[in-house]
Parts: C-alpha cells; structure tokens; sequence
C-alpha cells in the first residue's frame, strides 16, 4: 500500500500538470500600455480592460486585442479634377488612433480599412471642389477641412483622425509649362512696371532740379564745377576750359516789359 500511494499522486499530478499547461497560456493575458483588450462572454460584450494582467475564462471568454497608438496610412494616387478643370494626381497620408476600442471592435468591420476608404473619398470630393490655385497655394486649409471631414465619418467608429497632409500634387506637363509661361510673364510685367516707375521719378527729380536752377542760376554753376570735379578724378587727357555763365546773359531772352 504504501508503495501504491506515490504512483496515483503521479498519475493525478500529470493530468493536472498537462490541463494546467493547456488552460494557462488560455486564461492570461499580459497587456502593454499602449494596448487595450475588448472581452467578449459567451458572444455578449463585457467591456474592455488593460493595460497590465488580464484573467479569461478558457472557452468562455474572448479577448480582441486592440491598439491605442497612432497610425499612419497612405491614401493612394487619386486622379482628381479640379473645380477650374484641371486634371490632377494627389496622394496624401491620414494619422488616427483608437479612442475607443469597443467602438472600434463592434461598430465596425475592419476599421483600418474603412479609415483608408473614407480618406480616399473624401479627398476626391473635396480637392475636386478646389481650384488649383487653392490646391497649390492654401495647402493647410485644404489639410485641416480633410482632417475635420473624416473626423466626423470616423467617430462614431471609435477613431480619433489627428492629422491629414496632402503629400504631392501632380501636374501634366502640357499644365507645368503653361504655368511657367504664366510666371515668366509675370515677372516681365513687374518688371516693366519697375522700370517705369524709375523713370517717372527720375524725370520728375529732373524738373524739380531744372525748376530750381531756373531760380538759382548759381545752383547749375556749382552742378558745373561738381561734374568737372568728378571727371577730373579720373585718369585721362581731357581738358576742360570753364566758361563763366555771365557771358551768355546777353544772349537770353528778354523778359517781356511788364504793364
């Protein structure tokens, strides 16, 4: 008898030790931080639990893993046309995270999925409304309406859409060139315009100095002097032999006799 008693606890004990290595691995759970787990019971939604050690009922209980980081999709090559009638080809890329992992896990099928189809439909509609002025030039207004658009689709899906950023936006070439025929005349244009205003206020500081040595002769006796100064400066064999302007006052119109 006494010899029997070892050999039952051995043959109890390795039933024991094989359904415990079977149930174990079934019953616990070791979340992280980032991780939530959605438990369902017998079919019927518990809750969900985490981050840290999480106890199920083997065959009973069903756990979804979900995760709360952010993830970064990217909506694929859209050819869109444009509300002035330009054919485009834009790509962008959507950050999201899971807010609520119930939400997320019953509401919809396959939320990552359907995150990435309404980012495709949403930017064909609203990039299709949008002149390509808009498109090249207002790209954060056009980032911030995509974001807030597929925000609203996305929450009652349990999905926080933090970011939308429109990446490249692809031109025909017939388009490319067009527009740079547009900024080259531009530029000219500016251009002209510059040299124009130059010249106007040149002539009018010319008419300004003619009107004041008109009543200073003195003044272009002195400009005279000046400009020989700054010749004289230079190296070169040019003689000068001033002339006093006193000489020509004989030859000037005399003023007419006043009544």
């Amino acid at each position: 008898m006494p010899l029997e008693t070892p050999f039952k606890l051995i043959s109890w004990a390795i039933p024991l030790i094989i359904l415990a290595i079977i149930i174990l691995p079934q019953a616990i759970r070791i979340l992280r931080e980032y991780e939530r787990g959605v438990i369902f019971r017998l079919g019927k939604l518990l809750g969900a639990k985490g981050p840290g050690l999480i106890f199920l009922i083997p065959i009973v209980d069903r756990m979804v893993r979900m995760d709360l980081r952010v993830v970064t999709i990217n909506v694929e090559r859209q050819e869109v046309m444009t509300r002035d009638n330009v054919p485009v080809t834009v790509d962008a890329v959507v950050y999201f995270r899971v807010v609520d992992p119930q939400a997320a896990v019953v509401k919809v099928e396959n939320f990552l999925k359907a995150t990435s189809l309404i980012a495709q439909t949403t930017l064909r509609s609203v990039l299709g409304q949008a002149p390509l002025d808009d498109l090249l030039s207002q790209r954060e207004s056009i980032n911030q309406k995509l974001q807030e658009i597929i925000d609203r689709q996305t929450e009652p899906w349990g999905v926080k859409v933090t970011a939308v950023e429109v990446k490249d936006v692809a031109l025909p070439d017939t388009m490319k060139r067009a527009m740079a025929k547009q900024a080259e005349a531009e530029r000219e244009r500016r251009a002209k315009i510059v040299n124009a205003e130059g010249e106007f206020q040149a002539a009018e500081k010319m008419v300004q100095a003619a009107a004041m040595m008109s009543k200073e002769p003195i003044a272009l006796q002195l400009r005279f002097l000046q400009t020989m100064r700054e010749i004289s400066s230079e190296h070169n064999t040019t003689t000068f032999l001033p002339v006093p302007i006193d000489l020509f006052a004989p030859f000037k119109k005399s003023e007419p006799p006043k009544s």
